[in-house]
C-alpha cells in the first residue's frame, strides 16, 4: 500500500519537532493547517499535511477533517483518510453530517468503492449522528453506480422517514437512481410526474434515464414537454437529447437541436460539440460533423475518434485512415477505441492490407493489448472480404476464446459465401454455450434455409417456440416533418397503408423493368418463388422507402434506419430504386451507412 510507511514518517516528524514547537492558539493552528490542506495537490504534501494535523491537535477538529477528507477523494486515497478519521482513539463526539457527508460524497465518486459510501451512511446512526438533506443525493448516486435497485428502494424509505422525499435536490437524484437500474423506470417516471416543481435537472435526469435505456423516442417526447413547460434546458440535456437524436436517426430533429443551442446561447462544451458530431456523423451527415470537427479551439480523442468512427460507417476509410495519420501528427496518442474505429473503417472499405497493418501498430507502436472487440473488428474485416478460411485461422491464433458477437460474424459469412457445413456445425456450438439467445437459433434457421433443409428449420423454429423465443423483427424508421414513422414487414397500421403497398408494387415493376432480379434465397421459407417475391415486397425498408416517395418532394433525399442488417434483396433493391426515381436513398443499418445514389451503393458491396 503507498501509504504503508506513512504512520512511521509521521512519527517521526513529530518526534523531531514536537521540543519546542508552539502551536499557537487554536485559531492560527487552524488556520495554519486549512491553509496546507489549501496547496494539498500531490501524496508527499498530503503525508505532510497528515503529520502537522496530528502535530497541532487538530485529528478532532471537524472542519480540518473534512477539508482533510475532500482531499483525500481528489487524490484518490479516500479509503486511507477514512481510516484515520474513524479510528478507534477519535473522539467521535465531535463528529457531524457534514463530515460523514463528505466520506460519503468522495465513497460515491469512485469506480469500485460505491458500497463503501452506504457503510459510512450506515455508520452515522451507529454515531447517533441522524443525516440531512444533503446527505441524500450523494447515498442514492452511490445506488445508481451500483445498480441496485433493492438498495434504492430501502434509501428512498429513509428519505421518506426523514421527510427530505420532496426535496428537489434529493428527489432528482432520485429519479437518476430509479433510471439507473434498468427495470425500475416507469418508478422513475412516476417519481417525476408527481414533482410539483421541476427544474432543469429533473428533466435532464429523466431525459438522460430513458436515453441510457434505449427509450430515444420517449425521451424526446420528454425534452418537448421539457419545452412546453418553459424550463430552459442546459448543456447536459442537450448532450442527452443529442444522444436521442442519434439512436433514432432523427436528422432533422438534430439540426433542430443545434439551432436551438445557438439560438438560447448554450455554451457549446467540448462534450457538447462532440455529441453533435457524434449525432451527425450516426444520422447521415458526416461531412456536416466534420465541418464541426474542423471548427473546434480544443479537440479531444472523444473528438478525434467520433469522426473516425462516423467516416468508417460511411465506408470513407481511406478518409479514416488519413485523418488517424492527422490525429497521430498533432500530437495525439491514440487509445483502444481510436484503434476499434480505425479496424472497423479498413473493414467496412476492405482496405484489408491495412487493417492487418494497424492491428500490428497497435501493439509494436503504442504497446495497447488488442482487446476482444480489436479481434472482432478483423475477423469482421476478413469476413466481409469472403476470406473465411483466413478468418477461422485467426480466431484460432487469438490469446483467449472467441465470445459470441465474433462466431456469429463468422456463421453470416459462412452463410454469405457458400461455407455452410462450418456455419451449420458453428451454429450448433453457439446453441450449446448458449441455449436462451434467439438469435443463435435464428443463425442455424438461416443455414437451414440456404441448404433447402426445410424440416431441420422447422425443427429449430419448434424449439424456440418451445422455449417461448421470438425472432426480433425486422423494422426500419423515418423521420418526417418532425415525427418518427416505423415500420415492420407487412405493415398494414399506417393509415397510408393501401397507397404505400400500391407505390411498393409500382416499385416492383420499374425495377423489374429496369432488370432487378429479386434475390429470393433470402427468403426463409418453403414457399414458391411468387409468394417469396411478394414476401420480399413486404420487407420494412421498402416500406419505408415506398412511405417517403409518396409524401416527399421529387428529388428529395431519404433518410431510413434499420434495426438489423439489410438484406442482399433490399440491398440491390434499392440501386434500382436510386436511379430509377432519381432519389439519393441513406440507409443505417445495425452496422453501417449505405449511400445510394445513381444505382450504386457507398459500400461497394462490402455490406
Amino acid at each position: 500500500m503507498q501509504f504503508q510507511n506513512v504512520k512511521s514518517r509521521v512519527v517521526r516528524t513529530v518526534t523531531e519537532s514536537i521540543v519546542g514547537a508552539d502551536a499557537g492558539s487554536k485559531r492560527s493552528a487552524e488556520q495554519s493547517c486549512l491553509s496546507l490542506i489549501e496547496a494539498c495537490n500531490s501524496l508527499p504534501r498530503f503525508s505532510q499535511l497528515l503529520a502537522r494535523i496530528i502535530k497541532l491537535g487538530l485529528r478532532n477538529n471537524p472542519l480540518v477533517l473534512t477539508k482533510f477528507a475532500a482531499v483525500s477523494s481528489e487524490l484518490g486515497v479516500i479509503d486511507y483518510a477514512s481510516s484515520f478519521v474513524f479510528s478507534m482513539d477519535a473522539d467521535s463526539s465531535l463528529y457531524d453530517a457534514f463530515l460523514f457527508n463528505t466520506f460519503i460524497r468522495a465513497y460515491a465518486h469512485t469506480s469500485n468503492l460505491k458500497e463503501k459510501a452506504l457503510f459510512v451512511y450506515n455508520s452515522m446512526f451507529g454515531y447517533g449522528i441522524l443525516p440531512n438533506k444533503f446527505t441524500y443525493p450523494f447515498v442514492l448516486k452511490a445506488c445508481a453506480g451500483l445498480g441496485n435497485l433493492g438498495l434504492g428502494k430501502a434509501v428512498h424509505g429513509s428519505t421518506v422517514k426523514f421527510g427530505f422525499d420532496n426535496d428537489v435536490h434529493v428527489r432528482n437524484t432520485m429519479i437518476h437512481m430509479y433510471c439507473c437500474c434498468g427495470s425500475a423506470i416507469e418508478d422513475a417516471r412516476n417519481l417525476f410526474d408527481e414533482m410539483h416543481k421541476c427544474d432543469s435537472v429533473s428533466w435532464s435526469a429523466m431525459i438522460g434515464g430513458y436515453v441510457r435505456l434505449g427509450l430515444s423516442t420517449d425521451a424526446v417526447d420528454v425534452f418537448r414537454k421539457m419545452q412546453i413547460a418553459g424550463v430552459r434546458p442546459d448543456e447536459i440535456t442537450m448532450v442527452s437529447v443529442l444522444s436521442a437524436c442519434t439512436d433514432l436517426g432523427a436528422l432533422e430533429l438534430g439540426k433542430w437541436v443545434e439551432s436551438y443551442v445557438d439560438k438560447e446561447g448554450i455554451q457549446r462544451s467540448v462534450e457538447l460539440c462532440n455529441a453533435l458530431i457524434d449525432m451527425f456523423a450516426k444520422c447521415g451527415d458526416v461531412d456536416k460533423a466534420l465541418k464541426l470537427f474542423r471548427r473546434m479551439r480544443e479537440r479531444t480523442i472523444v473528438s478525434w475518434t467520433s469522426v473516425i468512427v462516423g467516416l468508417a460507417m460511411h465506408g470513407r476509410g481511406l478518409e479514416a485512415v488519413s485523418l488517424f495519420e492527422e490525429m497521430i501528427e498533432s500530437g495525439m496518442t491514440p487509445d483502444n477505441v481510436a484503434f476499434i474505429g480505425l479496424l472497423s473503417a479498413c473493414s467496412h472499405s476492405g482496405l484489408v492490407d491495412k487493417g492487418r497493418g494497424y492491428f500490428s501498430l497497435m501493439t509494436e507502436e503504442y504497446d495497447i493489448a488488442p482487446k476482444i472487440e480489436h479481434y472482432g473488428c478483423m475477423v469482421d474485416m476478413l469476413c466481409r472480404a469472403g476470406l473465411v478460411n483466413e478468418a477461422v485461422e485467426f480466431i484460432q491464433k487469438m490469446p483467449f476464446e472467441p465470445n459470441s458477437i465474433i462466431l456469429r460474424t463468422l456463421v453470416n459469412a459462412c452463410r454469405a459465401h457458400g461455407e455452410l457445413k462450418l456455419g451449420e456445425r458453428i451454429s450448433r456450438s453457439l446453441i450449446s454455450n448458449e441455449p436462451m439467445h434467439e438469435s443463435n437459433y435464428v443463425l442455424l434457421s438461416n443455414i437451414y434455409a440456404k441448404m433447402s433443409h426445410w424440416e431441420k428449420k422447422t425443427k429449430v423454429r419448434e424449439m424456440m417456440d418451445m422455449k417461448g423465443m421470438k425472432k426480433i423483427p425486422g423494422s426500419t424508421m423515418i423521420e418526417l416533418d418532425s415525427e418518427i414513422y416505423e415500420f415492420v414487414a407487412g405493415d398494414k397500421s399506417h393509415k397510408q397503408y393501401k397507397e404505400i403497398y400500391e407505390m411498393v408494387e409500382e416499385m416492383r415493376r420499374e425495377m423489374k423493368r429496369a432488370g432487378h432480379v429479386p434475390s429470393t434465397s433470402e427468403v426463409m421459407l418453403d414457399i414458391d418463388e411468387e409468394d417469396k417475391e411478394d414476401a420480399l415486397n413486404r420487407h420494412s425498408e421498402k416500406l419505408a422507402i415506398a412511405f417517403a416517395l409518396l409524401n416527399t418532394p421529387p428529388g428529395t433525399p431519404i433518410r431510413i434506419v434499420k434495426n438489423l442488417r439489410v438484406c442482399s434483396d433490399c440491398h440491390s433493391a434499392t440501386k434500382f430504386i436510386s436511379k430509377i426515381y432519381h432519389r439519393e436513398i441513406v440507409v443505417r443499418d445495425r452496422n453501417r451507412f449505405h449511400h445510394f445514389k445513381d444505382g450504386l451503393c457507398s459500400c461497394k458491396d462490402f455490406w
